[in-house]
């Protein structure tokens, strides 16, 4: 079975039931429970930066320190669909 990864926070998502859903009530094949309901954004003015914020807590109760948390987040989250335009416009300013 393929488990899907949130496209937003990177959260898997093993099984339907941690899968967001479609305006047409259909399950998230790209984005979690908690990033996207009918077809929104739960945090649709949410930067990167926010994402990561709100991430870290989580990753620090499955057991790591900030420092790793952050480091994860931050070398992941810039790669998953919702963020990669960011991604790209941040290389495209240092140029």
């Amino acid at each position: 079975m393929e488990t899907l990864v949130c496209q937003s926070c990177s959260m898997p998502m093993a099984g339907e039931a941690l899968s967001g859903t479609e305006r047409d009530g259909a399950k998230s094949r790209d984005y979690c429970m908690y990033c996207y309901k009918n077809g929104e954004f739960e945090q649709p003015g949410a930067t990167l930066e926010d994402m990561i914020e709100i991430c870290v807590p989580h990753l620090i109760e499955e057991g790591r320190t900030e420092e790793e948390a952050r480091a994860l987040l931050e070398s992941t989250l810039p790669h998953l669909k919702r963020w990669n335009s960011t991604l790209m416009n941040r290389k495209e300013k240092r140029s």
